[in-house]
């Protein structure tokens, strides 16, 4: 792709005027998202992704329409898979309903940061080493066996899970002077004199540094479908921004996505197998056939690429929908039960000063 600097200019422009405006709605009206405000604010976010696909189609071809759709839908249904872990983090910290939503996009923005540093690096190096490719694909090929082992361990366990800290988390904990309760939208609070961090600041910072393991996988599985730093951009800002409403409109969902990890490792396997084919294509190593091309290696179409992780994802839900109702249960149940979900944490103990 050769875009003109305006194109860029006017895609950062936009996706930073979003981004800042849902940070604006969320500071000066924080509240609980409610199922039926979530899904119109997520169908919008998505819409707006189909639409900035097909613009892809008509301007630059089928190929780099194909690669931002498949990128799209990769980096969609990973972030789903951290909501879980966000959940966990939520309730770990008995993040009160009103507050929730801050937190979530206080992880977004985050997130956007991280993955813009990453995007800008990774391009880098694989624009002048081939072999990063064999490094990304080594990656993601262990991350589809940990979502493997994942999943083993989830139907292992009938308990529900808990959120462990890390030792970041703990070393932060030990060392700062953490209040017992909330102090309503605060992060730090006065209290008899002394100065306090609250939980909430807390609760940011664990999911603030949970991003950096998601970039992880996320941007090398990116790069395995599309090397264009401007797809890789969007499709990955795309799939992050409208994440704080599926958060509200999946909560209950994420614990009944039984195959979503399967499903994944799926995805991250195939992603992982076609980078590892596209390093050893380009081999420059001098210890792997000698330092040349292995010319017979098979070039992947995106076609391909974006059927399969469709094809995957789909029968990742069709499986859920059967498994539902088999329980009796159905989707529509779900959506109506994750208004309660979050409604767990209690109320703000400590009205703020």
């Amino acid at each position: 792709m050769d875009l003109p600097a305006w194109a860029w200019a006017l895609t950062m422009v936009v996706l930073a005027s979003v981004v800042v405006l849902d940070l604006a709605m969320a500071v000066r009206n924080p509240h609980k998202l409610s199922t039926k405000e979530s899904a119109a604010w997520a169908g919008v976010y998505i819409g707006a992704a189909l639409v900035f696909g097909v613009i892809m189609f008509v301007t630059q071809g089928a190929q780099y329409g194909g690669q931002f759709y498949a990128g799209y839908l990769t980096e969609l249904a990973l972030s789903v898979d951290n909501l879980f872990v966000f959940l966990l983090i939520i309730q770990g910290f008995r993040v009160p309903a009103v507050l929730q939503s801050r937190v979530l996009l206080v992880g977004i923005v985050l997130s956007i940061i991280l993955r813009g540093g990453f995007i800008a690096v990774g391009s880098v190096l694989i624009a002048k080493f081939s072999w990063v490719f064999l490094i990304f694909g080594a990656i993601l090929i262990w991350t589809a066996i940990g979502q493997l082992r994942e999943n083993a361990h989830e139907n292992e366990e009938d308990g529900e899970e808990q959120y462990e800290k890390s030792r970041f988390m703990k070393f932060a904990e030990s060392k700062l002077r953490v209040s017992a309760d909330y102090h309503g939208s605060k992060l730090f609070a006065r209290i008899d004199g002394v100065k306090f961090v609250t939980p909430l600041l807390l609760a940011m910072i664990a999911i603030g540094s949970t991003d950096i393991l998601f970039a992880l996988d996320s941007i090398p599985a990116i790069f395995g479908l599309t090397q264009e730093p401007y797809l890789v951009f969007t499709a990955t800002i795309f799939a992050l921004m409208g994440l704080r409403q599926l958060y509200f409109l999946l909560a209950a969902m994420l614990k009944s996505l039984k195959f979503l990890h399967l499903g994944l490792a799926a995805i991250l396997g195939w992603i992982g197998v076609k980078l590892v084919m596209n390093g050893l294509a380009e081999n420059q190593l001098p210890f792997i056939n000698g330092g040349h091309h292995i010319e017979w290696m098979p070039h992947i179409p995106t076609t391909i690429s974006l059927g399969i992780i469709a094809g995957v994802l789909a029968t990742v839900v069709l499986a859920n929908w059967i498994l539902l109702r088999r329980q009796g249960k159905s989707f529509k149940e779900l959506f109506a039960e994750s208004e309660a979900s979050l409604d767990n944490a209690p109320a703000v103990a400590v009205a703020e000063k």
